[in-house]
């Protein structure tokens, strides 16, 4: 694609020409010469089609795992975290050694190469918690826990500018791609001073259904707050929270 340059930007098509607008800008591109119904029915586009479908598959997943957690990822992820999150689930379904082209599927077991995954690129969760926390499911108990030995918050916890407080907060889901189910719970800490020199040890606990067959994550992140007259108010839009996937049981 081509970047427009000038004061007009333009949107829509002039002759083989379409005009789009981006996150990256406003792009400039020319139109395909290949007919929609020759893709997917050519001999010669069966490759393509093969791609399309894990591709939209993977985008699926991504979807899936993304509604799961909404309730925290919406405060903690940047602009990318869509894309992101796609690329890794074709890695996934690149990782099934069962399944024909065009056909493999995002794999129970495979799902633990998600652990790892950071929602924010902009605010990474290795780099803004260093408290030495441990993780633990349970599957026939249904739990998902996130344990804090006792920390200083201004040492083990890098605070943006302008942060005053913080919380803490975990979920836990299983989660069914194949058919986009899932059970979801979050728990989280108090709002806490940063400047507090002391925080006592506590564990975030996440309980589902006991003995879930599907794959089950646990998710850990922060959250910046400012005080101002006794009201805390979020930090920037969320934009220094972080998120990331702690531990995965696939199974």
């Amino acid at each position: 694609m081509a970047r427009q340059k000038g004061i007009i930007k333009l949107e829509g098509t002039i002759g083989d020409i379409t005009f789009v607008k981006t996150k990256d800008g406003y792009l400039a591109k020319e139109k395909t010469g290949i007919n929609g119904s020759r893709i997917s029915t050519d001999a010669a586009f069966k490759r393509t089609r093969e791609n399309a479908a894990e591709f939209g598959r993977a985008g699926k997943a991504g979807k899936v795992l993304r509604q799961a957690f909404r309730s925290i990822v919406q405060k903690s992820s940047d602009s990318r975290v869509t894309s992101r999150l796609t690329k890794e689930m074709i890695k996934l379904i690149k990782a099934d050694a069962t399944g024909n082209r065009g056909e493999r599927m995002v794999l129970d077991a495979e799902t633990e190469m998600l652990k790892g995954f950071e929602f924010n690129v902009q605010a990474s969760l290795s780099a803004t918690v260093v408290i030495q926390f441990t993780t633990a499911i349970d599957r026939a108990a249904g739990t998902l826990v996130v344990t804090f030995p006792a920390f200083s918050p201004q040492k083990e916890i890098e605070a943006p500018d302008g942060a005053t407080h913080f919380k803490l907060v975990s979920g836990g889901a299983a989660i069914n791609f194949e058919t986009g189910v899932f059970t979801t719970a979050t728990s989280s800490s108090a709002i806490l001073p940063w400047t507090e020199p002391a925080v006592a040890g506590f564990a975030l606990t996440n309980t589902i259904t006991p003995n879930s067959t599907n794959p089950l994550f646990l998710l850990l992140g922060i959250q910046f707050y400012q005080m101002v007259n006794n009201i805390e108010y979020e930090l920037n839009n969320g934009s220094f929270n972080a998120l990331a996937i702690v531990m995965v049981n696939g199974q």
